[in-house]
């Protein structure tokens, strides 16, 4: 896939790609004979990761790291994976915080149905 096909395939503009590789986070991606850019589907499947992560507010700091540990390979699977159960209960934190804020909303309308604010 050329950068135009990946970008609209995972949503991202070409200079969000081209800013994921000069950070490092975007790495070895292939070049055809004219040095424009070719995507895999290794690199669709990371990017996608990269998308859910962001997507779930892990900070980019923190997908750098996991990057920077996914690169050196299996000997960092203990810290990779210590760093997405982090990431989970921060992101189980969050999500009862949000239903608790989705609660005290959905009171306050049921209010304003029943007649009882004004």
């Amino acid at each position: 896939m050329n950068m135009r096909e990946f970008s609209g395939v995972v949503d991202l503009s070409s200079h969000t790609l081209r800013y994921y590789e000069k950070i490092g986070l975007l790495k070895n991606v292939q070049r055809n004979a004219s040095g424009h850019r070719v995507y895999t589907q290794k690199d669709l499947d990371w990017v996608s990761f990269i998308k859910r992560l962001k997507e779930t507010g892990m900070p980019l700091e923190n997908i750098l790291q996991y990057a920077a540990l996914r690169e050196k390979g299996v000997t960092t699977t203990s810290q990779r994976q210590q760093l997405l159960e982090q990431h989970q209960q921060r992101l189980k934190i969050h999500i009862q915080q949000q239903q608790q804020h989705l609660l005290a909303l959905e009171e306050k309308i049921h209010l304003y149905k029943d007649g009882k604010v004004r």
